[in-house]
């Protein structure tokens, strides 16, 4: 398979651009600023009164306090009597819950600094996403609001209370409307509380909506089989996998859920059993879904509909009215394959799209139904409560705020003002609302322009509970007092709503005592006490049911093929624009969050911004280089966006991220990252869409992305292997090197033994899908500091694990030249992708330590590579000598440099640092340590216990929060341990193991579902 293939990270590399080889034969990127170095903030530099003040001084003591009091506290104390349930220097865990998934938050000191997944999670099974990850650093937000606010001044909650309630009552008096305008919410808890509300004041209406929409879904399985309801997908039952443009894997509806059940199908264990799903993805830009299909089709959404209407004569054998084949053949026969292979798999198949077009969700559910789909990889009984929100609801509220029938409006977690598409027209029907109460923490674009603003808590200082799925309650409870002087959103609305129940948490408890307990067999405060230990409760699954279609689909064809033939740009710099998640800010609530801002997108990445994504065959067209800046006009709105050369993009289409462009909500916001693109949605047909018709003008301006693909160059080495799944089957050993002949090197290095421990790593290739919540565990973990949009720019990303991305095509043996730039253009819109983890490879021959003048980094008896940073004297020749280019400068003290205050050198957000893990100083050298501060935490438990320590006790922080369970950290003495089998796999291979240096790190061979013909 692999012969002929070619990998490259970044056309620059592909090309040898001069910039790319100038930038890359050097030692370093750049020289080391020595006069900054000894002058101003450098070594010689003194930290600033007012950042010393902000570490140490009232802001942590306010924190503090929260941390370690039972009651409020009026005036400072001393910390003699310490709170009983804390120890200083031990970590305490709580059960709680993110998102629907069951968590454990670690608390050091009384405070939360690390988020885990609960290993018993019923959705996850432990692994847990970016968002989840980098939440504990918004509780530290600076810019959340730390008061209640009325027209925009500080107010007592009482004297809050009692304008709201004699707003509420003015309003139940006149007859008129309220509404409660909410993202989804899956707590029945929080359902409960608004129906009560609604009791209260009988004219108000729940609005449920969300920023990024199912409706098409939900709407289409109600008119298909009469339940309007979000299926829960099983991809772990289906053989045959195929998508048309749903990014499972990363922000369609439940990413690290769906990846679980995708990689089951993939992994080691699958692939010993000779067993492998079959992934093929119809898509217009590439997704983090895409990257890892077996086969993957570039499509405009204006040829999705017509290819989902070729599907299902294919699969049905019938041909609906207006049926019509593609211009492009090779799409047209891979609809015919996929046809097949989904026959073929009848029972074990799996169609799904992305779009929120009501006709075409109603196509896929009747592929689905002939597919025998329905109770085996689709359930609508024991159904997803993620995503219910109502698109056209929300343009009724707007008409009639319009016409003055709304008095007042409740914002819950939703932030219209940004996210929806015609903000002009919402902000004049909202000026028509005299109350505007917003719950939002933040000053957020919607809470700017309320009326009152009652800030709610952080969900770690909550009470609450949640419903993911049907079936499935976790509980939330908080993990600290209240940072701020906030209120819980559902305390403020029982208040207002004159309940007898007050207190949140004691509604909370009355509600599981009721409902919840009985049916997990449990009662009282033993019972309940138990739920807080667990963290969940999970009741019988309703028996799933198989759904018959029998919907006339004449009608639903012929709304297709009409939506698509108004998708088809044509005319002069006209384009088909895509708008999507990226797997980082996704839809925009966390965008003030610089972790996850710092987080390179799995496929571009970029970091900082979003862009313009085109394909070379299109940039080459209108003369464009990368960076060069276009403004984009469609549904009646423009932005202008730097463009980005994306390989694999369909021809004639321009994808956008949303969720950039904010400008209220804190600090990282406001400094300006990137374009509002959520005003490109348009609504039609009753839902809001996410595709369009565009043009396109060209400003003359340039923009350089903060891009990190191309930073850390091998010098063209191989260190990706794949296999084809035909290839293994035959040979198991395929492109491991272990079916070769045994090579001896020579060594420079004496060999010593590891008599207790020898610390080592395996990493599936067919497991990693580069979702990146690996490297924001790190961050949080081992306090790595963000270094900002300029700094990324210069090359001087600070992350201990790096997901490298790399393209492939089959050359055949041709050179890149005039002459085969024809096939150059086609190549690069059909190239597959792998993406690899890449740390520290703690070598036991690390060509890191021999050239070391200090002996700053040396190796332990245990395997790793250790780092003694008040010994380094920042030389580099380590990160010059490293053949894997993981090891990072750090050229700023970024905790206390006040050119970092929007990232973490803020008064709150150094209290998420792990106290285990030292802060590193300027002109040291870092990189991973395998999390050494969990090793000896391990070790000193199994000390304690009088055990030896046991396989599974140690869990590094990449490992922990892997969805896919791609990484296995463990003892390489044990035999029995899960990193030895791992590491036995037939699939194993080191990266670079030709230069000897013996890396304590292996791979697995990436295997792919494909024939000879597709590889």
């Amino acid at each position: 398979m692999d012969s002929n293939k070619k990998y490259w990270k970044g056309l620059e590399e592909l090309n040898k651009t001069p910039e790319f080889v100038e930038k890359n034969k050097h030692e370093f990127a750049e020289p080391i600023p020595i006069e900054d170095v000894l002058s101003g903030e450098g070594l010689l530099g003194k930290t600033p009164r007012r950042d010393f003040l902000k570490a140490v001084g009232f802001g942590v003591g306010a924190v503090t306090l929260a941390a370690c009091q039972k009651v409020p506290v009026h005036k400072s104390i001393p910390y003699l009597i310490k709170p009983e349930e804390i120890t200083p220097g031990v970590a305490n865990y709580y059960a709680s819950t993110y998102d629907g998934h069951a968590i454990l938050v670690k608390t050091r000191e009384g405070r939360p600094i690390k988020v885990e997944g609960n290993p018993n999670d019923l959705l996850s099974k432990g692994g847990l996403s970016a968002q989840a990850q980098a939440s504990v650093l918004d509780l530290y937000d600076v810019s959340r609001v730390k008061s209640p606010l009325l027209n925009g001044s500080e107010k007592e909650w009482s004297d809050l209370d009692d304008y709201v309630k004699l707003e509420l009552a003015k309003i139940k008096d006149s007859g008129k409307k309220i509404a409660i305008l909410s993202s989804s919410i899956s707590s029945p808890s929080t359902l409960a509380v608004i129906a009560d509300f609604i009791t209260e004041y009988p004219t108000a209406k729940h609005i449920t909506y969300d920023a990024v929409s199912y409706t098409g879904i939900i709407q289409a399985n109600q008119n298909s089989f009469g339940k309007a309801v979000l299926p829960h997908y099983n991809f772990d039952k289906a053989d045959v996998i195929v998508s048309f443009g749903a990014d499972f894997l990363g922000t369609w509806i439940s990413g690290d859920e769906f990846t679980r059940q995708y990689v089951s199908n993939r992994n080691n264990k699958s692939l010993q059993s000779k067993k492998m799903s079959r992934h093929i993805q119809f898509e217009t830009g590439m997704s983090l879904t895409g990257t890892n299909a077996d086969v993957r089709i570039p499509v405009k959404p204006s040829e999705e509909g017509v290819a989902l209407i070729n599907l299902y004569n294919a699969v049905t054998g019938t041909t609906l009215p207006g049926s019509k084949k593609l211009a492009d053949n090779a799409l047209n026969n891979a609809i015919i394959i996929a046809a097949k292979e989904l026959v073929a798999a009848k029972g074990k198949a799996l169609v799904v799209a992305g779009s929120n077009d009501v006709a075409t969700q109603v196509l896929v559910n009747a592929i689905n139904a002939a597919l025998g789909s329905y109770g085996t990889t689709i359930d609508l009984d024991n159904n997803s409560n993620q995503y219910k929100g109502n698109d056209a609801d929300l343009v009724e509220f707007i008409n009639d705020a319009k016409k003055g029938d709304v008095a007042g409006v409740l914002f819950l977690n939703a932030n219209p003002v940004y996210d929806y598409c015609n903000t002009k027209e919402l902000k004049d029907a909202l000026a028509k609302v005299p109350l505007k109460v917003s719950f939002n923490p933040s000053l957020d674009e919607t809470a700017a322009i309320s009326t009152v603003v009652a800030p709610n808590h952080h969900y770690l200082e909550s009470w609450g509970d949640d419903s993911a799925i049907t079936g499935y309650y976790t509980v939330l409870q908080p993990t600290i007092n209240p940072v701020y002087n906030t209120r819980q959103a559902e305390e403020s609305l029982l208040i207002w709503s004159n309940n007898a129940v007050k207190s949140y948490y004691t509604y909370v408890r009355n509600n599981w005592d009721k409902s919840v307990l009985p049916l997990a067999g449990l009662s009282g405060q033993k019972g309940w006490e138990t739920i807080l230990q667990t963290g969940f409760v999970k009741v019988a699954d309703k028996p799933a049911g198989a759904y018959a279609f029998s919907r006339d689909l004449n009608a639903v064809a012929q709304t297709i093929l009409t939506q698509s033939a108004q998708l088809v740009a044509s005319g002069d710099k006209a384009y088909e624009l895509h708008l999507y998640q990226n797997t980082a800010i996704r839809d925009g609530k966390h965008a003030n969050n610089p972790w996850l801002q710092e987080l390179p997108d799995p496929v571009s990445k970029v970091t900082w911004d979003n862009f313009a994504a085109m394909s070379l065959t299109d940039l080459k067209a209108l003369g464009l280089q990368e960076g060069d800046v276009i403004t984009i006009d469609a549904n009646g709105t423009s932005i202008a966006l730097p463009v980005l050369l994306q390989p694999g993009q369909a021809e004639g289409t321009i994808s956008v991220a949303v969720g950039y462009g904010r400008v209220k909500g804190g600090a990282v916001i406001e400094s300006g990252i990137g374009k509002n693109a959520y005003p490109l949605h348009s609504f039609r047909n009753g839902t809001l869409q996410t595709t369009a018709v565009a043009k396109i003008s060209v400003t003359g301006d340039n923009i350089i992305l903060a891009q990190t693909q191309t930073h850390h160059s091998y010098e063209g080495r191989s260190v990706i292997r794949e296999a084809s799944f035909t290839e293994y089957k035959k040979n198991p050993y395929k492109n491991s090197g272990k079916d070769g002949e045994h090579k001896d090197y020579k060594s420079l290095w004496e060999e010593y033994d590891r008599p207790a421990y020898n610390w080592v790593m395996a990493i599936d290739l067919n497991a990693c899908t580069g979702c990146g919540a690996c490297v924001v565990a790190c961050n949080a973990e081992n306090n790595v500091p963000v270094v900002g949009r300029d700094e990324v720019r210069r090359r001087r990303e600070m992350h201990w694990i790096r997901i490298d991305r790399y393209y492939s095509f089959n050359e055949e043996g041709k050179s890149i030249t005039e002459e085969h730039e024809i096939d150059k253009l086609k190549s690069l819109n059909n190239v597959s992708v792998v993406h690899q983890p890449m740390l520290c490879q703690h070598c036991d021959h690390a060509p890191c330590e021999t050239v070391c003048p200090v002996l700053a980094t040396v190796h332990s008896s245990e395997g790793l590579n250790h780092m003694a940073y008040n010994r380094c004297v920042g030389t580099r020749y380590c990160a010059n000598n490293c053949p894997y280019k993981v090891r990072r400068f750090n050229w700023f003290n970024y905790w206390n440099d006040s050119r970092f205050e929007n990232y973490l050198a803020e008064q709150h957000t150094q209290l998420v640092l792990n106290p285990d893990v030292t802060t590193r100083f300027r002109g040291v050298m870092e990189k991973c340590s395998m999390c050494v501060q969990r090793i000896q935490a391990g070790k000193l438990q199994a000390k304690m216990e009088k055990r030896p320590v046991k396989d599974g006790d140690i869990k590094v922080a990449c490992q922990q929060t892997c969805s896919a369970n791609a990484i296995v950290f463990g003892n390489g003495n044990d035999p029995n341990s899960e990193v030895s089998k791992a590491l036995r796999s037939e699939r194993t291979y080191y990266v670079l193991e030709e230069l000897n240096v013996q890396p304590g790190i292996g791979y697995q061979v990436k295997v792919r579902n494909t024939t000879e013909l597709e590889a």
